[in-house]
């Protein structure tokens, strides 16, 4: 066990050497918590954030960096050689947390074998590096941190030979790296291991070489993930799995009607349950008020929740209710409306050809396998949080609010999350402050112990801030040739941004710009847009690929049933379409052709081809997929993918990931695939009620990659909005009918 205190004549040579020009005096007392901040498990962080950065600020070159360029925060090397990188994202099933490493480990040279990876945290140094937030979203990952873990990796590489020169007394020109090593003339050859500590006291280079993508050895190369042993093994520990000494579990009962409040609450039942500490009334998102169980366990806090008798107050807010927010939604679509595109429509009246079309999408849970928790710890004048999030910054500010704290006396601990899709993405970080409510209560009632707060199931499913609702309505002119001439669009649903922090970059002429995303291109039609976006009591979020959720859908079955009113070949038409100017789209589509057979194989009596190809967050999907109908219920059976996502950094995530996004666009194509409102209330609870594919409705997925050299874009997202559609198509050559709604509806 450390003590306190280290002597500094404890520390490494390099440490004791930083000190020293810091404190002339001599030896000094380091406090533990400085000492572990230095330390990292089984060795040393190269740069040793944030205190060894005062060695490297005080170079000309380095004091220009930012706390994202500099590898203290980022790389550990440990006298074995092992590598740990850190990553500044949410690993919740995307990957980030093998490709990041990839990334630097290639400009590293690192010895792959040995190389780790962790979670970053709250700290600034952690930012996405161009929107300068804390953020996992909008498939930015690699896209946004593909340079910057490149140089990340270069200049601790330039260091590492820096120390090997110094220590040779060499010209570091005579030197290289490979495989975790220095080498030198003569046969020379040091261990990043070795080196690792006399690197730490290296100038860091502003500017370094980037190799040239030929000669990549990682990048490209298909990789194993490095958290696939843990996972498949059951050893990997989530956010939920989180436990400190003495830690009590919350749950909470939160009103049946968003926003209501409690009328009166008779918790005698619950106190008397074995394990339960404490029962407190705390307030919840959006107005209302909840009540919390804190026992020293799960069981025993939702069977002390299960006890209580508890009458609600929704007087005052508004009862939504599906069918009649419907005709709702009708209403208000024939109403003048802010427009984003403003198209000549005189040429609809005059058009040979029309199509007059509705499309309703209903509210969607984001249900990610993982509910929702969070666990918190309250010391003097300071908190720290434990949970996945994809937004620590904004969410420690949040609990630093709710907590009387100022933001940088909160520390959020990054977790691995089972998934999230956006939830845990959100401006309110609605289920934190209720974690934080939930311990500055206990903690008011004498329990002065680390909160775990728990969501069960059902309040996942129950608890708000669903993907929105949306009714389109399109009148669309064409010619004989499948020209459109003029194509009048109507668009309702709530704006996701609208009171967000996000509000002012995002809506603009009161239109919500992810409303809308997905519209018209790639095609060249002249479009009317209008967007209406009513006020209603649901709480509404990005959902995975967020507006192409639905825009997609309407786009690329639009398209088709113009191809088939024309009697063209749907691919051949969006070629047409496609013409010169958006080869990105051409060559995915033509991959996922030539690769599924399209148009020269046979297919089985009684199923159809289906096609799609929609661009989100700069990538391209394309499906080609075979289908049939079964008794009124569709089936899905083969899948083949033509992805355009530029450089793929590891072929294995790009391919897991489409393969999770086809199986999750599925997912909104199944009958009962649908959050509904009745008085107020949400009516599904589990996955009894709210359907997620099965093993059994998994079609075969082949996924292709275009090759390409140029910087990655998004993949986290851009493979689900092409396969509802591509389903629908098919499912409408065989029946003749076009599905204007999700989920399918066949009888």
């Amino acid at each position: 066990m450390l003590s306190q205190h280290i002597d500094q004549r404890e520390l490494p040579r390099a440490l004791q050497q930083l000190l020293e020009r810091q404190q002339p005096q001599g030896a000094v007392a380091l406090p533990r918590r400085s000492f572990l901040k230095l330390a990292g498990v089984g060795g040393l962080a190269l740069g040793a954030f944030p205190q060894v950065a005062l060695a490297q600020g005080a170079a000309p070159a380095g004091s220009a960096l930012k706390p994202t360029q500099q590898p203290s925060a980022f790389v550990q090397i440990a006298p074995n050689g092992e590598v740990t990188v850190t990553i500044n994202r949410l690993e919740f099933g995307q990957g980030v947390q093998t490709a990041l490493p990839m990334i630097l480990a290639e400009e590293l040279d690192a010895d792959w074998s040995l190389v780790r990876s962790q979670h970053g945290s709250s700290d600034a140094a952690y930012v996405d590096p161009l929107w300068g937030i804390h953020l996992t979203g909008g498939s930015n990952s690699i896209k946004h941190s593909f340079t910057q873990y490149r140089e990340l990796g270069a200049r601790a590489r330039a260091m590492l030979l820096g120390a090997a020169a110094a220590r040779w007394n060499v010209d570091v020109g005579t030197l290289r790296t490979e495989a975790g090593f220095v080498l030198g003339p003569g046969g020379a050859k040091l261990g990043y291991g070795e080196l690792a500590e006399a690197a730490m006291t290296q100038p860091v280079p502003e500017k370094v070489n980037l190799k040239d993508p030929k000669d990549f050895k990682l990048i490209g190369r298909p990789t194993p993930r490095l958290d696939a042993k843990a996972k498949s093994s059951g050893q990997q520990a989530f956010g939920i799995d989180m436990h400190l000494p003495g830690q009590l579990t919350a749950v909470v009962a939160h009103p049946p009607v968003f926003g209501a409040r409690i009328a009166s609450v008779d918790d005698s039942a619950a106190r008397a349950i074995k394990g339960v500490k404490a029962v407190l009334r705390i307030p919840v998102d959006r107005g209302g008020e909840g009540v919390a169980v804190v026992a020293d366990g799960y069981w025993p806090a939702k069977q002390g929740r299960d006890a209580l008798n508890l009458q609600w107050d929704t007087s005052s807010v508004e009862k939504v209710d599906s069918d009649k927010q419907l005709a709702q939604y009708r209403e208000l679509a024939k109403q003048p409306g802010p427009r984003q595109f403003d198209a000549d429509m005189a040429p609809l009246a005059s058009a040979p050809k029309h199509i007059e079309a509705e499309f309703v999408f209903p509210y969607l849970a984001h249900a990610p396998m993982e509910p929702l928790n969070c666990t918190v710890q309250l010391g003097e004048g300071h908190a720290d949080l434990w949970m996945g999030s994809q937004m620590p910054g904004l969410d420690a500010g949040n609990a630093a609010k709710t907590l009387g704290l100022k933001p940088e006396q909160v520390a959020v601990h990054v977790q691995m999350a089972g998934g999230g899709f956006g939830r845990r993405a959100i401006g309110s970080s609605d289920y934190v402050v209720e974690a934080c409510e939930i311990a500055k209560a206990a903690h008011a009632a004498g329990l002065n112990a680390p909160v775990r707060m728990v969501w069960s199931r059902e309040d996942d499913i129950r608890g708000g801030y669903y993907r929105p609702m949306h009714l389109h309505q399109a009148r669309v002119g064409f010619d004989e040739h499948g020209k459109v001439l003029a194509w009048e669009h109507v668009l309702v649903g709530q704006s996701i941004t609208a009171g967000s922090p996000f509000e002012g970059g995002m809506v603009k002429n009161g239109i919500d710009a992810t409303s809308f995303e997905g519209m018209r291109d790639p095609y060249p039609v002249p479009m009317r847009l209008t967007v209406h976006h009513p006020k209603v009591n649901v709480p509404v979020l990005w959902w995975r690929s967020v507006g192409s959720t639905h825009t997609a859908f309407v786009m690329e079955t639009l398209i088709d049933e113009i191809a088939r009113a024309t009697k063209q070949d749907p691919v051949a038409y969006r070629m047409q379409l496609f013409a010169d100017k958006h080869p990105r789209h051409r060559a995915a589509l033509q991959l996922a052709v030539d690769q599924s057979g399209y148009g020269k194989k046979k297919l089985p009596a009684g199923r159809a081809w289906g096609v799609a190809v929609h661009e989100s967050f700069e990538t391209v999907v394309a499906y080609v997929v075979e289908a049939s109908a079964r008794k009124g219920h569709p089936v899905l059976h083969k899948v083949t993918a033509g992805v355009h996502c530029n450089l793929a950094v590891n072929p294995r995530t790009v391919e897991a990931q489409v393969q999770g996004a086809a199986l999750m666009g599925l997912s909104m194509c199944l009958p009962g695939a649908a959050i509904t409102l009745k008085d107020g209330e949400v009516q599904q609870r589990n996955f009894g009620d709210y359907v997620v594919p099965r093993i059994t409705d998994m079609p075969e997925i082949a996924v292709h990659v275009v090759p390409s050299a140029d910087p990655p874009t998004g993949m986290g997202e851009p493979g689900l909005p092409p396969l509802a559609p591509a389903f629908a198509n098919a499912i409408a050559k065989l029946t003749g009918k076009p599905l204007r709604q999700l989920p399918f509806q066949l009888t």
